[in-house]
């Protein structure tokens, strides 16, 4: 059966997608005539409009707008729908297990004498299930129907020439180097002091991790932060079996808090990179407008939580200490090495061909230095940075409808349209959209930077790291993390940290 599916699948797509390829001009593809996707000051539109008649203006000069943002709309309504899908999978094959056993038992096995031990059914369901494809299955869509109705040319030239995938790159490298062994065990020992000072409990650990964990996002960046916390929280929290409700608090809160916690620096919260350059903000400058902010929020958002569960918290047994093994102990020089390359790849985080390489020669010192390292885990970076990739290419398409909408709010409607744009849309975009809008007054740039990294935990897509904190801890969930549950989680420390930045 399955070979019969394979061998349909082959022939639909030599006879469908083949006589595009014929009709490519090679890989050399010169630009379209037409830019794509149009520039925003092309449109045609007056001055006096309403933000609704500027959308609409621009839907009707480019009518493909419209395609682009349902195909993304449908994403985003697709990852709510993969804990759902995935529960159908186990299903599909349950129902398959059982149907094979039988099968086995009286002797009835298919055409080619083998019955099939894998649900193909359940296996596809499982992949759609899979948060992080879901913009890569949705960019193909979205690649087809540029095909159709810009030219296959076109196609290829936006995704293979204007998007820009330097982040997703980027995460992929800094989250492999974060979850090595050295690294780890010294952010271990680091927030062990910390710990301490409360013996050591799983509740200690809970609020050194939520707390100190996201500030380091400000200086090894937010996806190596999240990594490291949420690996921690992964063996001193959530190997204890906490409730399901402390289960989603404690991810929105790690969501929420990593988003800020990066906002100390210039150069580690994306977000904020996006318009650190362009409106010439630097260290002293996100310290004193944003970084005593983030660190007011992350300690009221914990406070809170600690105050709705401290009965569970302090009721909970931590696991026994374990002695760690003198043949284990880790060289100080290994580690230094690896803290090196670190850095070098925080510091070469526009240019991929650098810490690309710089990751190939990590990649043999970690060879070298085997009997001190765990194996490299690639797998979960790699689907992280695949989720990050197909979300860039949809949101490349976005900026026709949202540029205009954050340019007609004044400064509290501009902090809250960014907050909630931001649940729907990565966060970096919106502010590099913001960029574009012309005299944005001071209020009216701190409004849209700190809206966007206060909505940043409302759902996976929020903000880059997400994927990677939801990759690693998504077995603890049933059914994988529900973006639901994750919102209804998020709402309460989002709500302190909008407060925190609009008020205090």
């Amino acid at each position: 059966m399955i070979q019969r599916f394979l061998r349909s699948v082959f022939l639909f797509t030599a006879l469908t997608i083949g006589p595009m390829l014929w009709s490519a001009e090679g890989v050399h593809l010169a630009q379209p005539d037409a830019p794509f996707p149009r520039e925003i000051d092309s449109y045609e539109t007056s001055a006096a409009t309403s933000v609704i008649e500027v959308i609409k203006a621009r839907a009707v000069q480019e009518p493909f707008n419209i395609v682009a943002t349902v195909i993304f709309i449908l994403a985003v309504l697709h990852t709510f729908m993969t804990a759902r899908i995935r529960h159908w999978s186990h299903v599909v094959e349950a129902r398959h297990a059982k149907r094979l056993k039988a099968r086995i038992e009286s002797s009835d096995n298919d055409e080619d004498g083998n019955p099939d031990e894998v649900s193909f059914g359940g296996q596809i369901l499982h992949f759609l299930g899979e948060i992080e494809a879901v913009f890569g299955i949705w960019a193909l869509v979205l690649f087809i129907a540029i095909s159709v109705n810009k030219g296959l040319d076109t196609a290829i030239y936006y995704i293979g020439e204007k998007v820009n995938f330097t982040e997703p790159m980027f995460v992929v490298i800094i989250m492999a180097l974060a979850s090595t062994r050295p690294v780890l065990r010294l952010a271990e020992k680091c927030l062990r002091l910390v710990a301490r000072l409360g013996k050591e409990t799983p509740l200690a650990w809970w609020l050194s991790i939520l707390t100190m964990a996201p500030l380091l996002g400000s200086f090894i960046t937010e996806p190596a932060a999240m990594t490291i916390a949420a690996l921690l929280l992964a063996k001193q929290f959530y190997d204890l079996k906490p409730s399901n409700r402390l289960k989603y608090a404690t991810i929105g809160l790690l969501f929420v808090n990593i988003s800020i916690g990066g906002t100390l620096t210039h150069f580690a919260a994306p977000p904020v990179l996006m318009v650190a350059a362009a409106w010439g903000w630097d260290m002293k400058f996100m310290f004193t407008h944003f970084g005593w902010h983030a660190i007011s929020g992350i300690v009221l958002s914990n406070a809170a939580y600690f105050f709705i569960f401290r009965k569970e918290l302090l009721g909970l047994k931590g696991a026994p200490v374990v002695k760690e093994n003198p043949d284990d102990a880790i060289p100080v020089w290994v580690t230094g090495v690896h803290l090196i390359f670190l850095a070098f790849t925080v510091w070469m985080a526009h240019y991929p061909v650098l810490f690309i390489g710089g990751f190939l020669f990590f990649l043999a010192f970690s060879q070298a230095t085997a009997h001190h390292q765990s194996k490299t885990e690639l797998r979960t970076p790699l689907l992280v940075g695949f989720f990050l990739a197909g979300l860039v290419i949809h949101g490349g398409l976005q900026a026709w409808w949202i540029q205009p909408v954050l340019g007609s709010l004044g400064e509290i409607p501009l902090f809250a349209g960014a907050t909630i744009l931001t649940a729907f849309n990565d966060n970096a975009a919106i502010t590099y959209l913001a960029t574009l809008v012309p005299n944005f007054s001071d209020e009216l740039k701190f409004a849209v930077v700190s809206g966007a990294v206060t909505g940043g935990g409302l759902t996976v897509i929020a903000n880059a790291p997400n994927p990677a904190g939801q990759s690693i801890l998504q077995r603890y969930f049933e059914d994988g993390v529900s973006p639901l549950g994750l919102l209804l989680a998020a709402l309460l420390p989002t709500a302190l940290v909008a407060f925190s930045f609009m008020v205090l």
